[in-house]
């Protein structure tokens, strides 16, 4: 009898201990896919144990539409940083879904399941939940546009033969690379990130900040026929609108510039103008990869 209730006790002891070894993994889903028409989505979970990261787990996600039979997609994530997990998948449609996340590490295994709204993409892209659209595309191709015709028209009045024949080769180079979405999109992204940089650092661009900067550009543009003639094709009030936002933007850019200045010229007072301003141009650089990768841009 004493043996066999040692034998039992045994056998629970080591039930006990297999229970205990169960994982405790929690999922997060912390960048949600979208439906992007034809397009594959990106998306990211963030697995813990205790609020601690959970590192080295295979992970497969199974998403389904919860109310219709749309098939499932199988999707094998890869991890990014500790406890980030990321993949992509092309959805049917938008709408409620179901994701099914099998996690595996070491003979362990686990099953998560997490229900999702996907919504339908906005645009070609998005900041931290802020969408870029083919609107916002179109814009900065008018504006590269509008700067390209504004030079070509000046070089014209100012070259003339072979001189004047290879500015206007430089200037249709150009046109061609403004074609390219890629650049356009680039250029977006700079700008935001660095004015959203700016607002985390507690600046504003004033009402009277823009007004002034617009106004200084409004009088460039007055003294170019060819800037004139596209403004107005492209609808004059239109632009300004748009203006004034990008001009709220590049203010406060302009204010992360010049706060680098100064850190510039407190570390090298010896320093000349020049070589303040390369070195500050140096830190923009590095403070804007810094930034943008503290950032969540999906591009669709």
């Amino acid at each position: 009898m004493r043996k066999l209730f040692v034998s039992l006790f045994i056998l629970l002891a080591t039930q006990l201990a297999g229970c205990s070894q169960e994982p405790d993994w929690n999922v997060k889903v912390t960048n949600e896919p979208v439906f992007a028409n034809g397009k594959e989505s990106d998306f990211e979970i963030e697995v813990t144990e205790n609020g601690n990261a959970v590192k080295d787990l295979n992970i497969v996600a199974e998403f389904a539409m919860s109310s219709m039979d749309h098939g499932t997609i199988d999707v094998e994530l890869e991890e990014l940083s500790d406890g980030i997990y990321s993949g992509s998948a092309e959805f049917s449609m938008a709408g409620e879904w179901e994701a099914v996340f099998t996690l595996e590490n070491d003979g362990s295994k686990q099953e998560e399941v997490v229900k999702l709204n996907v919504k339908k993409a906005e645009g070609v892209a998005s900041i931290n939940g802020e969408w870029i659209t083919d609107e916002d595309l179109k814009f900065y191709q008018f504006i590269n546009k509008l700067h390209i015709e504004i030079n070509r028209e000046a070089d014209r009045k100012r070259y003339s033969g072979e001189k004047l024949d290879e500015a206007l080769v430089y200037w249709d180079n150009q046109e061609k690379l403004n074609e390219d979405k890629n650049q356009l999109l680039t250029q977006i992204i700079r700008l935001r990130a660095m004015a959203m940089l700016g607002l985390e650092k507690g600046h504003k661009a004033t009402e009277q900040e823009v007004k002034d900067a617009i106004e200084n550009v409004r009088s460039q543009y007055d003294h170019s026929e060819v800037a004139q003639k596209l403004i107005g094709d492209y609808g004059s009030e239109k632009f300004w609108n748009i203006q004034k936002q990008q001009y709220t933007r590049i203010v406060l850019t302009q204010k992360v510039q010049n706060d680098l200045i100064e850190t510039v010229k407190k570390e090298n007072p010896k320093a000349g103008e020049q070589e303040i301003l390369f070195t500050a141009e140096k830190k923009y650089e590095e403070l804007l990869v810094s930034q943008v990768n503290s950032l969540k841009i999906k591009i669709m």
